[in-house]
């Protein structure tokens, strides 16, 4: 039969196909098969290149499939998917022609069954990281002795009798405002939105805990919803998450301010031990004391050698010694400031000699005279005057007046 519907079925041992005749037919009918849903688990799972190779194994019977994500598909892949993952896959047949191989192209993927529900979560987790609600700068502090704390757990759980009773070990005075709820199935995100809104409106309460004894991972759903979640962000009371399970945390885990890994640990996280306070207290005590007294004996210690010092002993001692100082500094001025004075008035005397040795007063007390024109000028040639011009004559006491009678040349 000639699948390819070319009207051409001969085929004998003395006509027979070929190969490439053969897987091209093959070819052209599995193209007209278009795509479909499939559900298998992923039991290869592989990247090169850009693309994805791996293989699919039937949910219920042992048969497998090549499956291809070629590069321009891998956006519709969700992150996460891997080897032993349950998907829901859209896949379109491919035949390899050379090869004679039929394999799967993967058109979309998604996780099957609780693998679903776990992308949903993941994507969840990503948008409310992403707008900040899991970073560590808005975790408000837990108070460190709280007067009320709000507990929202099932009633009469095994949650509940932890965290009380832990708690009143640790603190035998610290009180409770305990509200019950469902905390699996689907009442149990009503009734929990409702239980934190009436915490909230009980005056005094400094933190609530959300308690929750471990369980599977549907039974924790709920501690993953998104209007659970975001009630929780909107609380200005700190909330602490114990839901008490490590294999599957829920987002409570991750929006709330503190983490604990059980009940009874939120109990030890929340409530401080009376009897390690009070050790701690004397232990301060002892050691606030043993440091007073080292500062007092070390300011003794120095008063008493400030008392030794001489200084302080004979204070006059100090005083004595400072006034001879002054006065020998004082004498020594005296004696510096006399033979200064003395060096001064023999430099006065000398420098006087000189002016008198150098002065017309000392000329003319030896004899000497100096005669002046009628113009006031002196008189150093005979050629100056002539006979009978009016001369003044000016010697060591006076002045003489008188006219020229007559001039001789000195030879």
């Amino acid at each position: 039969m000639d699948v390819s519907g070319n009207g051409n079925n001969t085929s004998s041992p003395e006509q027979p196909w070929s190969l490439q005749r053969l897987s091209e037919n093959l070819g052209a009918y599995i193209e007209r098969l278009g795509t479909v849903w499939v559900e298998a688990e992923i039991t290869q799972w592989g990247g090169s290149g850009g693309h994805i190779y791996g293989r699919m194994k039937d949910v219920d019977d042992d048969v497998t499939v090549d499956i291809t994500v070629w590069r321009s598909q891998r956006d519709r892949i969700p992150e996460g998917i891997g080897q032993g993952d349950r998907v829901l896959a859209r896949v379109k047949p491919s035949w390899y022609l050379k090869g004679g191989k039929l394999s799967m192209n993967v058109l979309e993927m998604r996780h099957a069954g609780i693998g679903q529900l776990l992308e949903q979560i993941e994507k969840l987790r990503r948008t409310l990281q992403k707008e900040g609600l899991f970073d560590l700068d808005r975790k408000k502090p837990l108070p460190f002795l709280p007067r009320l704390i709000g507990l929202v757990t099932g009633k009469d759980s095994d949650a509940e009798k932890d965290v009380l009773t832990n708690a009143r070990l640790r603190w035998p005075d610290v009180t409770f405002e305990v509200v019950h709820s469902a905390v699996q199935g689907d009442r149990a995100v009503p009734e929990l939105i409702a239980a934190l809104d009436t915490v909230e409106s009980v005056e005094g309460v400094d933190v609530i805990i959300i308690a929750r004894g471990g369980g599977d991972f549907q039974h924790l759903l709920p501690f993953s919803d998104e209007a659970l979640l975001r009630r929780v962000a909107a609380l200005t009371i700190p909330v602490v998450s114990a839901i008490g399970h490590e294999a599957d945390r829920p987002l409570l885990d991750d929006i709330s301010d503190l983490r604990a890994s059980t009940p009874t640990d939120a109990a030890k996280r929340v409530v401080p031990d009376v009897v390690e306070e009070k050790r701690l207290v004397t232990d301060l005590r002892r050691r606030l004391r043993h440091r007073i007294d080292g500062i007092i004996e070390g300011e003794w210690d120095r008063l008493q050698l400030f008392r030794g010092r001489p200084v302080l002993q004979s204070p006059e001692t100090t005083v004595d010694a400072h006034a001879e100082d002054l006065l020998r500094l004082i004498q020594r001025g005296v004696d510096i400031t006399q033979v200064l004075i003395e060096r001064g008035a023999s430099e006065v005397e000398r420098l006087r000699a000189s002016v008198r040795a150098l002065s017309p007063q000392g000329v003319l007390d030896r004899g000497y005279a100096i005669a002046r024109t009628a113009t006031g000028a002196v008189v150093t040639n005979v050629d100056e005057v002539n006979v009978g011009d009016e001369v003044s004559v000016v010697i060591a006491r006076g002045t003489l007046h008188t006219s020229v009678n007559r001039t001789d040349k000195r030879a």
